[in-house]
């Protein structure tokens, strides 16, 4: 039975960054997905898992990025990568999270980095003022920078579950990652995967029982 439905930020509730990524790329003539590919290589100890983990510093990371972009073939600072990741909030996604939270626990993990306006990585006012409005909604929010674990480490979402007083099988979980869902799913967790919005409302409503308009 459904008691808690935990969510990740970037790409569930806001935009993906990797849209932003894309964008990026084409604007410059690198290859599709080449950043996406950075952060895949080496995924426990490249940069990005570094930077997530906390265990860099910001100026940091833009060196080492920009060294392993650099071996890849092409030039792409750390301080870009960073600049592409506040999305923009999905109002749709956000309504179900608050009805949720009339129901059931709600919780938040995400893998985030020490840099821009909290766990959505807001880099303006307007966009941090939107964010802080969807967190507020959340009992709970771990973020990868603060905790020192980022996903998929099965201890994340131990630790959100303890912190919710729930059970991994009584709890449903959102993300755009495979990678990231696949964990929880081995935990007992109901697990959705978020591509198309509309698709995973869907799911979420067979999930939970809920009606999202």
């Amino acid at each position: 039975m459904t008691k808690a439905v935990i969510w990740d930020f970037g790409g569930v509730i806001t935009s993906s960054p990797f849209e932003a990524f894309n964008r990026y790329e084409a604007e410059r003539n690198i290859p599709l997905d080449f950043i996406r590919g950075l952060n895949a290589t080496n995924p426990d100890t490249n940069a990005w898992a570094l930077f997530e983990r906390s265990e860099v510093s910001t100026e940091e990371f833009d060196t080492l990025f920009a060294k392993q972009a650099e071996a890849a073939g092409h030039h792409v600072p750390g301080r870009d990568v960073i600049a592409c990741l506040s999305g923009d909030v999905r109002p749709r996604m956000v309504a179900a999270l608050q009805k949720c939270a009339e129901h059931f626990r709600v919780g938040c993990i995400t893998n985030n980095v020490s840099a821009g306006e909290g766990p959505g990585m807001a880099s303006s006012v307007g966009k941090a003022a939107q964010v802080q409005a969807a967190m507020a909604t959340f009992e709970i929010v771990i973020e990868s920078s603060k905790v020192g674990i980022r996903k998929p480490d099965p201890e994340i979402y131990k630790m959100a579950c303890r912190k919710l007083g729930v059970e991994p099988a009584d709890a449903v979980y959102l993300d755009d990652l495979g990678i990231n869902l696949k964990p929880a799913r081995a935990l007992g967790m109901t697990t959705i995967k978020v591509i198309d919005p509309d698709v995973a409302l869907e799911e979420l409503e067979a999930a939970t029982g809920l009606t999202f308009d």
